[in-house]
């Protein structure tokens, strides 16, 4: 149980086909580290149903597993800063759309707005990413997250390099420790690992 007491928001953004891998992460956060988590959702995981599951089936499983209201809303996402409520945000999966918004200051969504507020109060933001184009327009935007300060990324690789060269898909199994180095203020490594 090394994250007792620490509280936790988890943003989830429109990767669809990773989010059952990402909610059994969410579920060892609770279960198995003692984490408090806050569920945030972007609006296509809100609202979208996908051959993944359908938006309904998601949220069930998160309020279950985390015995939380979803935050759904900027408005909702905005006290996260000024009451200091979270120690940290987690996104997973974190779009390239996300991603590039995250990199370039545009704080659109609910995900944004929760990375935006713990970010003010010098707290981490540890991103997963997994998006088709890391190597490609994403590889920029990565880029400017290795280096500003307060985020940290979980170790990600080539899911698929024959059939799509430029998809870049975290590890997700691996967030749980990529918090416990980001609590510390340390990048975990290694970072660039095989998928």
């Amino acid at each position: 149980m090394r994250l007792m007491g620490k509280k936790i928001g988890f943003a989830l953004t429109g990767s669809h086909c990773t989010l059952g891998q990402v909610i059994k992460e969410v579920e060892k956060l609770v279960t198995e580290e003692g984490a408090e988590v806050y569920p945030i959702l972007s609006g296509s995981v809100n609202n979208t149903d996908t051959r993944f599951g359908t938006a309904q089936s998601w949220k069930d499983s998160l309020e279950r597993i985390t015995n939380h209201q979803l935050i759904t809303t900027i408005v909702d996402a905005e006290p996260i800063g000024p009451q200091k409520l979270l120690d940290l945000v987690v996104i997973a999966p974190c779009t390239g759309n996300t991603l590039a918004k995250l990199a370039h200051g545009i704080i659109d969504s609910p995900p944004l707005m929760a990375a935006k507020a713990v970010l003010r109060n010098q707290k981490p933001v540890v991103v997963a990413i997994s998006t088709n184009d890391g190597l490609g327009f994403g590889a920029y935007n990565i880029g400017i997250l290795l280096n500003t300060k307060n985020i940290y990324l979980v170790p990600f690789g080539q899911d698929s390099p024959m059939s799509k060269a430029n998809s870049l898909v975290a590890h997700m199994e691996k967030i749980s420790d990529t918090i416990m180095e980001s609590l510390q203020g340390r990048q975990i490594q290694p970072l660039l690992v095989q998928y």
